[in-house]
């Protein structure tokens, strides 16, 4: 059994401002292919993701209604 030491990529999203917005973000970005974590932070509005393409990841959170800065 492998474990990941993969290092999580972070992305600023400034109009985090909810527990909506972080449910669904996180519903998105689970979903991208590759991704093995997500942690939307409210406090410091990032979002940090194990795996996963980075451009899909950002397609996510757009999917999701937000702009990653």
């Amino acid at each position: 059994m492998s474990v990941s030491t993969q290092e999580p990529i972070v992305y600023s999203v400034p109009d985090i401002s909810c527990d909506h917005c972080v449910s669904s973000i996180t519903k998105e970005v689970t979903a991208v292919a590759g991704v093995t974590d997500v942690s939307v932070d409210l406090a410091t509005k990032t979002v940090a993701v194990v795996g996963g393409e980075s451009g899909a990841v950002v397609a996510a959170i757009d999917e999701a209604g937000f702009d990653v800065a």
